[in-house]
């Protein structure tokens, strides 16, 4: 298995990226190609390892730069060249830090998406009381149709079970109430949609419910899903910094903060990015994992494990098949209707 890391994308690339590569493959079986400018990259690895090769690119998308950029104007950019080795199969996932809008064009367009997907979304994994939530979309889809939130729930199910480890995941309708009757027209036709989508659907749930372990995936559109990401960071990092200056108080607050320090610790990885690295874009012909542009390289170690692991899963085969048995009950069912009709 290969994972093609963009070598370039990041505000601590390429020097981050490396190292993140470094420690990925240490203990492990699958191989990295460091995609990037070959003479930057190579000469930060020091010394050769058979499980790391460089692909040349010579060109780099910069953070502020317009997403379409990898496919319009910088087709040499290291992005557009690590999905490039996804697509033609040399590779089974890619792995950015850099560009999200970029990085997210370049996926959809160079890799595609499997068949029976409209379009492709951002799955964040929260934190719980008992585990972890799958929320999509969070950020790749302002708005999406009914049909787009049912793949979006088909999408959850297969993450949360085949990585995150959830046995028969429960999957949520974020909503303004439990009730049925509650939400927006497109939620209600949602709701719907997914009691005759054979899933694990247990309603309508609130934001409260993203946080209590009530569910294993949470269904939204990407204007909520962003919206509440958002919030969700600068709450832990907010309790996180309040935290810190109660405990440095005073010298009674800073004895107690010692012995607390290994379940703080324990609390700390299950809210660090850090920890899982990034976030899958669902729907493609392969993997494409997304991390933040921050990162140094203890996250892109992580988030390159991440997408180890979808690929062992083999999490995009799973998706196609289900998508291809639901549209294929749709036709039947039309085609049913229609026959009916002509009967009439």
């Amino acid at each position: 298995m290969l994972i093609a890391v963009d070598a370039m994308g990041g505000d601590h690339a390429p020097e981050a990226v490396v190292a993140g590569v470094r420690s990925a493959v240490k203990g492990t079986d699958f191989r990295v190609a460091l995609v990037g400018r070959r003479a930057e990259v190579s000469l930060l690895l020091t010394e050769p390892h058979d499980r790391i090769d460089v692909v040349d690119a010579s060109e780099v998308v910069g953070m502020d730069e317009p997403a379409a950029t990898p496919i319009r104007r910088k087709r040499d950019s290291s992005i557009r060249v690590a999905c490039n080795l996804v697509r033609e199969g040399k590779a089974q996932a890619v792995v950015s830090c850099g560009n999200t809008g970029a990085a997210m064009t370049a996926a959809k367009l160079v890799i595609g998406t499997i068949t029976g997907v409209d379009r492709p979304a951002l799955a964040a994994v929260f934190p719980n009381r008992t585990g972890r939530t799958v929320v999509l979309d969070v950020g790749a889809n302002v708005e999406a149709k009914p049909a787009q939130l049912r793949e979006f729930a088909v999408m959850g199910h297969f993450y949360a079970q085949d990585v995150l480890g959830a046995n028969r995941p429960r999957i949520g309708l974020l909503s303004i109430g439990e009730e049925s009757v509650k939400g927006t027209e497109t939620t209600k036709q949602v709701f719907s949609i997914l009691e005759e989508a054979g899933l694990n659907f247990v309603g309508n749930v609130e934001g409260h419910d993203v946080f209590s372990g009530s569910v294993d995936v949470v269904v939204c559109d990407g204007f909520v899903g962003n919206v509440l990401l958002k919030s969700a960071e600068a709450l832990a990092g907010l309790y996180g910094s309040m935290l810190r200056e109660a405990l440095s108080s005073d010298l009674r607050s800073q004895a107690g903060y010692l012995l607390a320090r290994p379940a703080l610790e324990r609390l700390r990885r299950r809210t660090d990015y850090r920890e899982t690295g990034a976030v899958p874009l669902l729907g493609l012909k392969g993997g494409c994992f997304i991390g933040h542009g921050r990162s140094k390289a203890r996250a892109v170690a992580s988030a390159i494990k991440q997408a180890a692991s979808f690929c062992q899963a083999r999490v995009h085969a799973k998706m196609e098949t289900k998508m291809a048995e639901l549209h294929a009950s749709e036709r039947s069912v039309l085609g049913a209707a229609e026959s009916e009709e002509v009967v009439a």
